[in-house]
């Protein structure tokens, strides 16, 4: 079987001889048993013959001889190959059009190339592309001279020329273009636009015989030639990506199946292709491709190899044969970019089983030795190449200009690895095209830009961009100066006919139906154009020129042009995501979430991947760059990026995309300059850490951390000025300094009102630091928070010019960059911003950068980073000036040229485009945030100097919390400063407006959502902000009388010289003994602090509760300024909080006082605060054991103060411990002037004090003679001393310094009381025991005001259980009798004990002693003694009225106040839980509070469950705040509003004047008379004008409150009621529902509603954003398209594009669902300890969040819920395919999963539940995998280690699992959890937060790309 072609000349002889030498040997021996076709070329007299086979064909001239293809014929005719053009050729007789089906790659078009060079026939060749229209195929109009022709195109020149139309890639055409060519294929029949109408050779020949030319030309009727015939190429289908075929398209069609070549042929051809290689090596290589081809490697998945680029890959092995066939493989199909892990070990067996795995074994080339120009050859270069110790030398095709020797520029640093890669282009390059994949900012540009200057190539960047048209790479149109229109070569075919290297950058990025115009450029180098211009390949035009004897002037003028021998493309792309859908459509996000490289990508280059520096290498590439930067913070930096780059965990990847070499060179830049900088500072600003989801910056963090990366707060920030100033035209920005600008254009120069404060000027430090080292800025924040006010000030500051663009949905990159215009016919094009800002060297400002298009913003890239951009008129942006020399059309980038991009945040709720995502490292990014409270509150207080401060203070810390809640996505939408500012300024204008009121301004968009308003209302009361409350609900306790006060006796202090009532008092003095310290942990907890006044006013001012468990006693309560602190005893621990603060720090000190058995010991601890210097610092005083603990709450160090040497206490206690301790005196503390650092301690019944001196550390030791029952500190040197038995009264004097050396001697005075008359029976037997005694007087004008004279005398306030206060004045330092006064009680206290106890019921019944504590505390600046008694010694009845039960109290708090002479009660609620021990708590106080003076005016309760409020009781304070209180509601005083139309009556005013006030009262209107009229001049009244004040004489102002007008009236409310109830019961009825059961539902749905209602929002607008309509363009109405400007002028229809909803591109995978798993712990443990902390309540809940949540989104969502416990792993609870429907389905679950739960094998499984889960999961079919583990975290109690639960969870990449544990015993969930990946675990310790936390995860992962 010869083949033999033969053609004409003489060259055909010599070439079959070398056939038949060549192919007889190689095929002589195998007779096939084929046909064999020869292919004969006969010379006749009736013309030439090509005979194929035996069917024959005549020849005819061509009358274009230029249009018939040459030189695709090859020398040998595979037999296959034969046999297809025999069969083309039948069909070609038969009159039929062929379609040529088969797999991508350029044999179907060489096919048919050949058959028509072998019938010599002209061919129109049309690349479709999904943009061509039947304007492309049929006429296009074009206007010559102002009037509008119709030219031919392809489809009528052929079909009247008789050409051969071939149509490639038929599956890339939009539906509706093809079938314009029905009728032509069918009839051979077509209608024109210019009215002429094809008609088929046959009927017009019968035609003619009838009628004349002239006639049918008349008619318009154009002959079809009976040679047309048409050629079409495409995919089949199904199997392939792209549009189908029209049913009736197809059937027009006679098709062939074009397979790639038979094994031995294919085999012929690589022999000749690399005879240098072994045989065996060839037919390896070729037994894989056909392996990767065949049908079932398809169905593996794995995208079909490309067989045609074999050949090449031959020629570089016959070079380098010892090059590895596994690069060489890789470099064909680039298996490790393209597939996932099973593809890759498919392809990987393959290799082994044909033994290509030799990648190890093989040297790669090392690198490019030399590159110089060939001599022997022009256009091409000879390189050198080193590889493995030999150099080889090879020719490659090189550029016009000088090669430059490799590494010789500085601005490229190689690596081993990139000389490595670029040796390995160098080889590529001698034969094909490549495409380098790399991720973004690894260096691609870098090394192909080196790669061009090795080789003497000019660069022609291309950046490609996704909305990019077929026209936009090939040819656009635009007008000549006279109106006409032209077509204007792009850049791509300069390039191509200049010999330049083609950068096309982003070839992932462009629709793959717009890259196939170029497959004919890539594998033929041939390319058609719009205008009818063809290029083609450099040898074949030399042959045409030979053959026609034509010059190129002639063949210029017939529109052939040569292609540039060394013209060569290099595409750049970022790695195929694998695993995604293949989709492009807009659901995938911009930055390239797709497979694009498919098959037909495949057989256009040869790939190399530029794999991601080694950490050495980019250390000394770092370092060659940035020469001075600090040697250890690119250690750290590095050491974070590889350990980011080397997990399997999708987070640390996406993170590690953000750290790319770009960035860390920026980074790094940055620290050359400014080396102090913190790195954590750095990398959080380049990952933009302040917007990630919460999982991927707690995961940043982490690794942070685990790489030793602190952020170190600048100790200086606080103090260093963030000031700016201007001086000597030098601006100064807290450190940083740069020149002032001097601009030309002024009014270009933005000025803005702007208030400086400190964190804003931070971020333009940071920005002018950037600015400075030549960066283009990208600020990032919410909306409102500044961004654009800090740009504008930031160029006011530096006198830039700026230009303003604003982005919008709609932008297109003709809007970016010019906007055309037409002008008498003439299409102009206006300079848009971008190039104004780049031609003067303003400062361009985008804003709104994430509402385009991605795709449009990405041309910014070419821009920032190469400098160069080509505009839509031809014009290039260029920066560099020798590039711009003797060119035309450029504009050079002017140096000063900037960007300032302003982006939203990305993600939910602003959902624009991942703007950082997609460009984010080619700018420098910052994260403006809102200010930080200090520095938000100064700036409002600059926005309203008026408002008062209290007001500011609120709205700063209620929009704090919104925005903290924002961030955690409990709300949507993050309140701005820019709301707060609007509110501020509205206050200022209009202060009588109350804030409740103004706030709405604010928050009525959020009035609808129910739960967004609870939340909003529940966190404005929090800070006081009462909105919703009406002015009328003020609840102030009722007031009562006070009894008058009487004199009621004296007291004397006997002082005469009787010596035996005078006595004296030894002391002695020793220092203190101290041990320790310890340092105990001082934990933070957050306070969640509630202001009280927010729906209505009452003393309680705040409220909040300690977090203590319910056991503890609260035993002592003290405050200090505005401290607070608070003892508990079971376990004894201290706790102390601000009064405004954020966190409570708790310390226990139960390993202090070691926690005996409850019965046995009790203790009770009082504390005492001590003062500057030592402010923070406490003592402890723990009663029965006499244990003095000195505490540091800031450090946690505890020390033990030893008082007496001698005396060790726990001996005492042992012996006697069953003994009822009663007896035992305890040890008291007193703590009057533990602020000025000295305390007393006694013991009851003993005879001696101690004084404790802090500071000093001794202890002064007083002897009495005489028994102590209580001490009273009434001043510094003067102690009121009680007597034990006979309750005898002393006062004690003592000197004021007790030095060590003057130790004087304390004196005890005798104190006599005596009534007024002993007629009272008051005798001095029974004297009062005072309960307080203040230790300083009351001020003269309070004192006077108590006792109703003017007077000024020393005194105290005593208090006791007869009397509400007594004064005693005088006392103590007047030795005079001193008077008592007394208000004394109706009953005294001590004789009500055993009144009503009813309220008291949880307490044991009687007390077995008093109270230790009396709370009784006097308040001296308001003239008040506050205490707190239980409500059984309140008379209730008095205070109130018969009908109202009185409240539920804990106790009352009694407030005498003796300035109104007025007593109250205030009751303070009931505790929520209280401890267990009764007895102990009655031993702590009477009522079940402890109270605290606070300040002036105020005091603290503590109540036994933790609870603290603060209450405001001065009389003074309350009216202060009842008026602010008001004031912030708003006075509507309830007139109606009047509208007044100001009009000047003509009299003028007069001196204003109050008016005569009339006697009656009537009316008056009008008049300058009457005071209290309306609309009168000069006199006081309403509506007037002109008078002194508004005075109301009360007319007319008689109207409905505010309050009944919106009370709805009471039907109407049962109406709606009983509406809702009946409802209810029919829903109810029809889902068959017990209403018992839907309380049940209902108790575990309202735990989660706002979680799940949040969770519905964000998934409702991401299936919103998902149905986003698109552009559709070329339409027949709708907006005018600019691009298509022109073809309107011409007269097109289809110029307009309009909004639609994007059909999925056909043959484009179905969007599969996302599949979640929730594994829910079902185990014994979980019932078990549900009593502790409702652990199983807190997962049904979870569970049920999940079940209402993706209700009814089971098309996005496929979720099953598992249970595993000790039963097994796989419990079912929701099955995928029968999600619950409705309530009772839900219910059935979670009583399922309680049941389980109870009724269970003990037992953990969660670990193989886990691994099942994932194994399972990811053999599904979907979009992502999540798989949520929830567990309690005893998985030591069996064994589990966690690093294997921690490998379990990332075992498969393709499945993102989280666990969430439940707070366990201990802190075992805490150290879980530092083992476990970062952002991958949870612990809930409150299990109230796993429905957060599982909110989390939904937001930030699965959500994020929905």
């Amino acid at each position: 079987m010869h083949s033999q072609i033969l053609c004409k000349g003489t060259a055909a002889a010599v070439a079959v001889r070398r056939m038949r030498n060549i192919l007889g040997a190689v095929l002589g021996r195998d007779g096939w048993t084929w046909r064999t076709h020869e292919v004969k070329l006969l010379n006749t007299s009736s013309g030439d013959t090509v005979k194929i086979g035996e069917i024959s064909y005549q020849l005819k001239t061509p009358r274009n001889p230029e249009l018939v293809p040459v030189k695709h014929i090859s020398d040998s005719l595979p037999q296959t190959v034969a046999q297809h053009l025999r069969w083309i050729m039948q069909k070609d007789l038969l009159g039929q059009d062929v379609f040529l089906i088969g797999p991508p790659g350029p044999l179907r078009r060489s096919i048919a190339m050949q058959y028509l060079e072998l019938t010599r026939r002209e061919v129109e060749y049309v690349s479709l592309s999904r943009d061509t229209t039947e304007t492309d195929l049929k006429q296009r109009r074009e206007i010559r001279s102002g009037t509008a022709f119709y030219i031919d195109q392809c489809a009528v020149r052929a079909a009247t020329e008789g050409r051969i139309l071939v149509l490639e890639g038929l599956e890339k055409a939009e539906r509706n273009v093809l079938p314009v060519l029905n009728n032509l294929l069918e009839n051979r029949e077509m209608q024109l636009e210019d009215g002429r109408f094809l008609m088929s050779a046959e009927r017009y020949d019968k035609l003619l015989q009838e009628h004349t030319k002239e006639e049918l030309d008349a008619w318009k009727i154009v002959r079809v030639s009976e040679d047309f015939r048409v050629i079409a190429l495409g995919l089949p289908v199904p199997k392939y990506k792209g549009n189908p075929l029209d049913p009736p398209l197809r059937s027009r069609f006679q098709a062939r199946d074009i397979y790639y070549l038979p094994f031995k042929d294919q085999l012929e051809l690589l022999y000749t292709a690399g005879p240098n290689v072994a045989a065996e090596r060839v037919s390896q290589l070729l037994s894989l491709a056909t392996t990767l081809c065949s049908q079932e490697s398809s169905t593996l998945g794995l995208p079909d190899f490309p067989v045609d680029n074999l050949s090449p890959a031959l020629q570089v092995l016959n070079v380098f044969p010892m090059l590895s066939s596994q690069q060489l493989v890789q470099r064909l199909y680039p298996y490790h970019s393209i597939l996932g892990k099973e593809g890759r070990t498919a392809v990987e067996g393959v290799l082994s089983r044909f033994e290509l795995l030799d990648g190890r074994r093989q040297p790669a080339p090392g690198a490019v030795v030399s590159v110089s120009l060939a001599r022997d050859l022009e256009g091409h270069a000879d390189v050198t190449l080193r590889v493995a110790d030999q150099d080889v030398t090879f020719q490659v095709p090189a550029g016009t200009k000088e090669p430059r020797p490799p590494n010789s520029s500085p601005a490229f640093i190689s690596t081993s690895s990139h000389a490595q890669l670029l040796a390995e282009m160098m080889q590529s390059h001698m034969v094909k095209d490549m495409c380098l994949i790399g991720a973004k900012g690894c260096g691609k540009s870098v090394i192909a830009r080196e790669f061009a200057e090795m080789l003497g190539y000019s660069i022609e960047p291309v950046m490609l961009y996704q909305d990019m048209t077929a026209r936009d790479l090939l040819q656009q149109r635009y007008t000549l100066p006279n109106g006409d229109t032209a077509w204007r070569p792009s850049p791509l075919v300069t390039a191509a006919q200049e010999g330049k290297l083609l950068l096309l950058d982003g070839i992932h990025r462009v629709n793959l139906g717009t890259l196939a115009v170029l497959s004919r450029l890539l594998h033929d180098r041939e390319l058609a154009l719009y205008d009818g211009t063809r290029l083609m390949r450099w040898d074949r035009y030399q042959i045409l020129k030979e053959q026609l004897q034509l010059t190129d002037q002639q063949l210029q003028e017939r529109s052939i042009f040569p292609i540039h021998p060394s013209f060569r493309v290099l595409a750049l792309a970022e790695p195929p995501v694998v695993g995604a859908s293949t989709s492009t459509s807009t659901s995938t996000s911009s930055s390239g979430g797709q497979q694009w490289l498919g098959p037909e990508l495949l057989t256009m280059f040869l790939y190399h991947s530029v794999a991601p520096l080694a950490r050495a290498e980019e250390i000394s590439l770092i370092q060659g760059l940035t020469p001075n930067v600090p040697k250890e913070a690119v250690e750290q930096l590095l050491h974070l990026t590889h350990s980011l780059r080397k997990t399997n965990d999708p987070t640390a990847q996406s993170l590690a995309s953000s750290l790319s070499t770009r960035q860390l060179l920026r980074i790094c830049r940055r620290l050359s300059q400014y080396p102090e900088e913190s790195i954590a500072h750095a990398v959080n600003k380049a990952c933009l850490s302040r917007f990630l989801p919460s999982l991927a910056r707690a995961s940043l963090q982490k690794n942070l951390a685990n790489c030793s990366i602190q952020d170190t707060a600048d100790p200086a920030e606080h103090t260093r000025d963030h000031s700016c100033t201007v001086k000597d035209g030098m601006l100064t920005i807290g450190s940083v300094s740069a020149p002032i600008y001097s601009a030309d254009e002024k009014m270009k120069i933005p000025d803005v009102l702007f208030y400086d404060n400190p964190q804003h000027m931070m971020v333009m430090e940071d920005m002018l630091k950037d600015f400075l080292l030549g960066e283009h800025l990208l600020l990032v924040g919410n909306q409102g928070v500044g961004k654009n006010k800090i740009v504008d000030r930031f160029l006011h500051l530096l006198n830039r010019p700026r230009e303003y663009l604003q982005l919008h949905r709609d932008t297109t990159v003709q809007t970016l960059t010019l906007q055309p215009s037409v002008r008498d016919g003439i299409i102009v094009y206006e300079d848009s911003p971008l190039v104004k800002a780049v031609k003067m060297g303003h400062i361009l400002v985008i804003d709104e950068a994430d509402k385009a298009p991605t795709n449009v913003t990405c041309i910014l890239k070419t821009l920032v980073e190469s400098g160069e951009m080509i505009l839509a008129d031809g014009r290039r942006i260029v920066s560099d000036l020798r590039k711009a020399n003797g060119r035309l059309n450029t504009i050079v980038m002017h140096p000063d040229f900037r960007m300032l991009v302003l982006a939203n945040r990305p993600g939910f709720p602003f959902l624009g485009n991942d703007f950082f995502g997609a460009l984010g490292d080619i700018f420098s990014c910052h994260a403006v945030d809102n200010p930080k409270p200090q520095a938000e509150l100064a700036m409002l207080k600059q926005y309203g100097p008026d408002v008062p401060d209290a007001t500011l203070q609120k709205l700063v810390a209620a929009f704090g919390e919104l925005r903290s809640m924002a961030d955690q996505g409990t709300i949507t939408y993050p309140y701005s400063t820019r709301e707060v500012v609007n509110i501020v300024k509205h206050l200022q204008k209009f202060p009588d407006e109350g804030l409740a009121n103004v706030v709405r301004n604010v928050f009525d968009f959020d009035s609808y959502n129910k739960d967004m308003r609870e939340v909003l209302i529940e966190a404005l009361h929090k800070h006081g902000i009462p909105i919703g409350a009406k002015p009328s609900s003020v609840n102030l306790a009722k007031e009562l009388p006070l009894p008058e006060v009487r004199m009621s006796g004296y007291w004397t202090t006997n002082q005469g010289g009787n010596a035996r009532r005078k006595l004296l008092c030894p002391t002695e003095t020793h220092p203190i003994d101290i041990k320790g310290p310890v340092f105990l942990r001082v934990q933070g907890y957050p306070c969640n602090r509630q202001e009280s006044r927010a729906l209505s006013f009452s003393e309680e001012k705040a409220h909040w509760q300690i977090p203590m468990n319910e056991v503890n006693i609260i035993c002592d309560v003290t405050t200090k300024d505005d401290v607070l602190y608070v003892a508990t005893c079971n376990p004894v621990s201290l706790y102390a909080m601000k009064e405004r603060g954020e966190t409570i720090h708790c310390m226990e000190l139960y390993d202090v006082f070691p926690r005996t058995i409850s019965g046995v010991w009790q203790p009770f601890v009082t504390i005492a605060a001590l003062g500057s210097p030592l402010d923070g610092q406490v003592v402890l005083h723990e009663e029965q054991s006499n244990t003095v603990l000195h505490v540091d709450v800031v450090t946690g160090a505890v020390r033990r103060l030893m008082l007496s040497p001698d005396s060790d206490q726990s001996s005492t206690r042992a012996s006697n411990w069953w003994s009822s301790k009663e007896q035992q005196g305890s040890h008291k503390m007193c703590r009057d002037f533990a602020h000025k650092n000295w305390l007393l301690f006694y013991k009851e019944d003993g005879n001696h004090l101690e004084v404790l001196d802090v500071l000093e550390g001794r202890v002064h030791s007083i002897s009495l003679p005489i028994n102590l029952k209580a001490v009273f500190l009434v001043a510094e040197d003067r102690w009121l001393l009680l007597e034990s038995n006979t309750n005898k009264k002393y006062l004690l004097t003592k000197p004021m310094h007790m030095g060590a050396e003057d130790s004087g001697v304390c004196q005890l005075h005798t104190i006599s009381e005596d009534s007024v008359s002993s007629g009272h029976g008051a005798s001095s037997g029974e004297s009062c025991v005072p309960q307080m005694l203040s230790c300083d007087q009351l001020p003269n004008e309070n004192l006077s005001a108590a006792l109703d004279q003017k007077i000024v005398s020393p005194n105290r306030l005593l208090a006791d259980t007869g009397s509400y206060a007594q004064v005693i004045v005088g006392f103590p330092d007047l030795m005079s009798p001193n008077e008592v006064y007394t208000f004394k009680r109706p009953v005294d206290l001590s004789e009500m004990k055993g009144g009503d106890g009813g309220s008291q019921f949880f307490r044991g019944g009687l007390r077995s002693s008093a109270a230790k504590r009396t709370n009784c505390v006097s308040l001296l600046s308001a003239n008040q003694v506050v205490r707190a008694l239980p409500p059984n010694q309140v008379p209730l009845k008095e205070v109130y009225p018969k009908d109202v039960t009185p409240p539920m109290a804990a106790a009352y708090l009694e407030v005498t106040d003796l300035n109104s002479k007025r007593l109250k009660y205030i009751p303070v609620p009931r505790s929520m839980t209280v401890s267990p021990y009764t007895s102990w708590l009655s031993k702590v106080s009477d009522s079940d509070v402890l109270l605290a003076g606070l300040g002036s005016g105020g005091a603290v309760t503590v109540d036994m469950g933790g609870y603290v409020r603060l209450w405001e009781t001065g009389l003074d304070n309350l009216q202060r705040s009842l008026m602010e209180w008001r004031n912030m509601i708003g006075s509507e005083d309830g007139r109606p509003i009047q509208i007044t139309v100001q009009r000047d009556s003509g009299q003028d005013v007069t001196a204003p004047k109050h008016g005569k006030i009339d006697p009656n009262n009537a009316p008056h209107v009008g008049g300058n008379q009457w005071a209290g009229g309306t609309g009168g001049r000069d006199t006081a009244g309403l509506g007037g004008k002109g008078g002194p004040y508004r005075l109301d004489a009360g007319h007319k102002v008689f109207q409905v409150s505010q309050a009944e007008k919106d009370a709805l009236p009471e039907e109407v409310r049962r109406a709606a009621r009983e509406m809702g109830e009946k409802a209810f019961k029919e829903r109810l009825k029809e889902i068959d529902m017990s209403e018992y059961d839907a309380d049940t539902y209902e108790r575990f749905s309202k735990a989660v509603r706002r979680q799940v209602q949040s969770l519905r929002i964000i998934l409702d607008s991401l299936q919103a954003k998902g149905k986003e309509r698109q552009w559709l363009k070329n339409q027949a109405l709708g907006e005018l398209d600019d691009a298509k400007i022109i073809d309107g002028l011409t007269g097109e229809k289809a110029i307009y594009k309009r909004r639609g909803e994007q059909e999925p591109e056909l043959g484009s995978p179905q969007q599969k669902p996302k599949r979640l798993r929730v594994l829910a712990d079902v185990s014994g443990s979980m019932y078990r300890f549900n009593g502790v902390d409702g652990r199983l309540e807190r997962s049904m809940e979870a569970v049920c969040m999940v079940m209402e949540a993706l209700e009814s989104y089971e098309h996005k969502f496929k979720y099953d819920i598992v249970g595993h416990s000790g039963d097994g792993f796989d419990i079912e609870l929701v099955r995928a395919d029968k999600v619950p429907k409705n309530e009772k389905q839900r219910l059935k679950v979670l009583k399922t999963m309680h049941a389980h739960a109870q009724f269970c094998m003990s037992g953990d499984y969660t670990l193989e539940g886990t691994e099942a889960s994932i194994r399972e999961l990811a053999r599904e079919e979907a979009d992502e995998h999540f798989v949520v583990v929830l567990s309690d975290a005893n998985l030591e109690r069996y064994g589990i280690r966690p690093e294997r639960f921690a490998r379990v969870l990332t075992s498969d990449p393709q499945v993102n699992a989280f666990a969430i544990f439940i707070g366990s015993l201990g802190d075992q969930a805490e150290r879980l959890q530092k083992t476990l990946p970062a952002g991958r675990s949870f612990v809930a310790m409150d299990t109230k937060q796993i429905p957060q936390i599982l909110q989390q995860i939904f937001t930030s992962t699965m959500l994020s790309s929905a």
